[in-house]
């Protein structure tokens, strides 16, 4: 990338991108690199950009097919379903159905049965304090596990569970209701692997309702134990937005949280969109139906995988 500098700006993940106007087309080969940092550092900052919904998705399919936000379709952008708009302004009079979003520890669309590969968030407006995001590198919080609790939880599988978006019913009983429908408890494992990398990153965050073969009862302290060792200071990057700000980050090494500590009559609005994820999960419900209709639910998700692998 010539004429563009990589800057860390977090110990643990984070690193600023200058010399790139976004607006303008990308190369594969500028793509290329932009991926090869993002790989290293995690989370990517591009400052100063003014680009428009259509301009981030151009920007992001270097980076993979995008999500259509079928799970979640009350917060696309109305021309453009690849984006969601992320905003506490009211529309028709009515909170925004995402006023409050991301203000538990997560993992983009963990809740869905292939959850997102990487985000990319564009701040329009700001408040004027707070409204941060906080990033977790979730191989570091693997690795310095013991390495009886690695072993352990390489062989555990979560359950994902949307109705634990914290404030999800603040958004109404029919946007609450119709979220869980679209986005039944998903089953994901507990440590992935990353298919770029090849190192292993914990997948456990608070939307995690328990582990699959344990009770609900054994696996909370389990869960709170990794949820609060993960988000451990050493290992997180805290960004302070900027309007104009362009953030990427890879959902399949960290978890992140969107801080409430903003005056809610100030004005916050980004739009974003979100990389298919490269691997499925499978239903819970899949899990516990009858015999006779679980080889549908196998064909199904191996017809997916070979769509992956294609």
């Amino acid at each position: 990338m010539s004429g563009t500098t990589v800057q860390p700006v977090g110990y643990a993940c984070g690193a600023r991108v200058m010399g790139i106007d976004l607006s303008k087309p990308v190369s594969d080969d500028v793509a290329g690199k932009i991926r090869d940092a993002w790989h290293k550092h995690l989370v990517l900052v591009f400052p100063g950009q003014r680009i428009d919904p259509f301009q981030l998705v151009a920007f992001s399919r270097h980076f993979g097919e995008l999500e259509d936000y079928a799970s979640q379709p009350f917060n696309r952008h109305p021309d453009v379903n690849e984006v969601m708009v992320i905003t506490n302004k009211k529309s028709n009079g009515k909170p925004s159905p995402t006023y409050n979003a991301g203000q538990n520890w997560h993992t983009d669309l963990s809740y869905t049965i292939r959850p997102a590969k990487g985000t990319t968030l564009h701040c329009i407006e700001k408040p004027s304090v707070g409204g941060d995001t906080m990033f977790a590198n979730m191989y570091l919080a693997y690795e310095t596990l013991s390495p009886k609790m690695q072993a352990f939880l390489d062989g555990l599988e979560g359950i994902h569970d949307a109705s634990l978006i914290q404030g999800l019913e603040k958004r109404g009983p029919e946007v609450a209701a119709e979220y869980k429908r679209l986005n039944p408890p998903v089953i994901h494992p507990a440590v992935r692997i990353h298919p770029d990398t090849g190192r292993k990153a914990l997948y456990v965050n608070e939307r995690v309702r328990q582990f699959v073969g344990l009770s609900e009862a054994e696996s909370k302290p389990l869960i709170k134990f990794l949820c609060e060792h993960s988000v451990a200071s050493r290992f997180v990057y805290r960004h302070y937005w900027s309007v104009g700000d362009v953030v990427m980050w890879d959902n399949r090494c960290l978890t992140h949280l969107a801080v409430g500590d903003y005056d809610p009559r100030e004005s916050r609005y980004m739009i974003r969109t979100s990389g298919k994820g490269d691997y499925l999960g499978r239903l819970v419900a899949a899990e516990n139906a009858s015999p006779s209709a679980q080889p549908t639910t196998s064909a199904k998700i191996a017809e997916g995988v070979a769509a992956l692998e294609d």
